[in-house]
């Protein structure tokens, strides 16, 4: 993925240009959830790639850790319309998950799944080509729980309720299926530039 380098004191008009329509700039790291934060045992939690029901290839906290590491540094927008520039992440890029895992993506869509029973739909084309990780750092120190640590998925290029909190897995779906809010009014995509936040946007 490519990490943007760290920059100055950005002027009024810079910063506008980096906030997507309906968004205002945060200092701090807004927490939101639907529930209270699920109990993770790293010694047996694990990270499964599925396609349907049918497990692809599973990963221990361990094994996970020694795939291969990506850093990205950037700008998040939630779709509550906040959005805190300059964020550091690190973990494993989906491509490098595949790689591993020796498979090709087998569907175009799929759901991201977490711990909570939550889960997110996205298109494999967004988490392809360096777009996508599962993060395991954020600004060099492990992922608090109440941001979705040990593990969220990432995806910056979208409002942050894509990027699923305590990550349990991703399932490969044959269709678009929708996930917790697309199911109750958000948008399928969530394309913070295009202010895709309910479905009627």
């Amino acid at each position: 993925m490519a990490t943007r380098g760290f920059v100055g004191r950005r002027s009024p008009e810079e910063t506008q240009k980096r906030l997507p329509p309906g968004q205002h700039r945060v200092e701090d790291f807004p927490i939101l959830q639907i529930g209270p934060n699920p109990t993770i045992d790293l010694a047996t939690w694990r990270f499964t790639l599925r396609e349907g029901a049918k497990p692809l290839k599973s990963w221990s906290w361990d094994e996970f850790q020694a795939l291969p590491r990506t850093a990205w540094q950037g700008d998040i927008h939630c779709v509550t319309k906040w959005s805190k520039f300059d964020t550091g992440w690190e973990g494993v890029s989906f491509d490098d998950l595949l790689a591993d895992a020796r498979i090709a993506a087998p569907t175009d869509f799929l759901l991201a799944e977490g711990y909570d029973d939550y889960s997110t739909n996205v298109p494999v084309a967004d988490l392809a080509g360096g777009r996508a990780m599962i993060a395991t750092h954020y600004e060099g120190a492990p992922i608090e729980p109440d941001h979705g640590g040990p593990a969220r998925l990432f995806v910056p290029h979208l409002y942050l309720w894509k990027s699923a909190k305590w990550l349990k897995g991703l399932r490969f779906t044959k269709k678009d299926e929708a996930g917790f809010w697309e199911m109750r009014g958000y948008h399928m995509y969530g394309d913070p530039w295009r202010e895709q936040r309910y479905t009627s946007d």
